[in-house]
């Protein structure tokens, strides 16, 4: 009897297995078709041949096909994320190839939209989140995709996302709206709206998801007899927190324009983009202290506090924001296309460098100690009584 259970179960793991492959493997596909189709849609747009008109009907067809004949070939997947994220993957190739056209890294691939789109994507920022979206999202979409044609929760990965596209949204929208490009917005902006609008949908779905943590009963008693002092590495995440908070403070009073000296002399010595006029660092730094700042409160409480179940979570969606806006903020002060004056100076590229990247990858390690030993987070489940 066990022998024929085993045997049907494996009869139908194979064709599940197969739609994993077939349908993960056509995401794929999908997206690196984006790269001819760039080609030839810009050269059918700046040129306005008819040979690259052709080609770009024809790659377009053959897209279709091969994406549908891969997606649909076995039982396609039910969980409407995956074709979202489907369609993200697509355009996250497409923003790498703007990235890399925009520093002259390759040419003839976007050249219409860039002199055609709004000008927030030619800023410095504009190029970090080009070069974000198109590795780390990109990355993020095609794990989230494996997980949903295998059948496995992507909850985490999801949360971390969640994070990521949330920063990256506020900043972005409301940069463009006070910053010195607020009033040339272009109907392609709507359209940004529209993808807002479709992935706050889907951070909502992955949120109302379930979790899968599954710790034993002794392991979380134990966590919860353990002291601060028997925990040597929460303990140096609590010392990491206060400064941390401290500097979350400083930088957002030294963007609403502080008059201290010690203010004025971080931002002439280190930061001198925190005063560029296209705005993203003044809110970058404004969403760190309404954001940032109590999370680090509410994070000292939860490492001192056993029982606190929200930590795991909380951890991963700060984690993911606050990578994604280091990431940003440290290449845009550094990029080419910011205006020298609001470039960090020679003499402070060091401590600039070493007191950033600090901030961005505690946080991350922070967030592995909570996803890998959530026991101290967790509250114990009473014993089931059984008759």
């Amino acid at each position: 009897m066990h022998a024929g259970a085993g045997l049907e179960v494996d009869t139908i793991a194979q064709p599940w297995s197969a739609m994993s492959a077939s349908a993960g493997t056509g995401v794929f596909v999908l997206s690196l078709m984006s790269i001819p189709i760039c080609f030839l849609f810009n050269s059918l747009i700046y040129n306005n041949s008819a040979e690259a008109f052709f080609f770009a009907g024809c790659s377009t067809v053959l897209i279709l096909s091969i994406s549908t004949h891969f997606m649909l070939k076995k039982k396609a997947p039910v969980d409407p994320l995956f074709y979202v994220f489907a369609v993200y993957a697509f355009f996250c190739v497409v923003n790498l190839i703007i990235g890399l056209e925009q520093d002259n890294i390759i040419d003839g691939f976007v050249v219409f939209y860039l002199r055609e789109a709004d000008p927030h994507i030619n800023t410095a920022h504009g190029h970090m989140i080009s070069y974000w979206d198109g590795c780390v999202h990109y990355l993020m979409y095609l794990v989230m995709i494996a997980a949903i044609t295998w059948g496995d929760s992507y909850r985490a990965i999801g949360l971390y996302w969640m994070g990521s596209f949330l920063t990256r949204a506020i900043v972005y929208i409301l940069g463009n709206a006070v910053g010195k490009y607020g009033t040339q917005v272009s109907p392609l902006f709507l359209l940004h709206m529209l993808y807002i609008s479709v992935s706050v949908w889907a951070c909502l779905r992955i949120f109302s998801q379930p979790s899968t943590r599954e710790v034993q009963l002794t392991s979380v008693q134990e966590a919860e007899r353990k002291s601060l002092l028997h925990r040597p590495l929460d303990l140096l995440f609590i010392i990491y927190l206060i400064p941390a908070f401290a500097f979350c403070v400083f930088r957002g009073l030294v963007v609403l324009d502080c008059s201290g000296e010690w203010c004025q002399a971080y931002t002439r010595q280190y930061e001198p983009y925190l005063k560029d006029p296209s705005a993203y660092p003044k809110i970058q730094m404004l969403v760190s202290l309404l954001y940032s700042g109590p999370y680090y409160i509410i994070t000292l409480y939860g490492l001192m506090v056993p029982g606190c179940e929200w930590m795991t979570d909380l951890t991963l969606v700060h984690s993911g924001a606050l990578a994604q806006a280091q990431f940003a903020h440290i290449g845009a002060s550094l990029h080419t296309r910011t205006p020298f004056s609001y470039r960090v100076p020679a003499g402070g590229q060091l401590v600039f460098l070493l007191v950033n990247i600090l901030y961005a990858l505690v946080p991350q390690a922070l967030c592995y100690r909570c996803c890998s030993r959530p026991a101290l987070f967790l509250r114990p489940m009473p014993d089931k009584k059984t008759e």
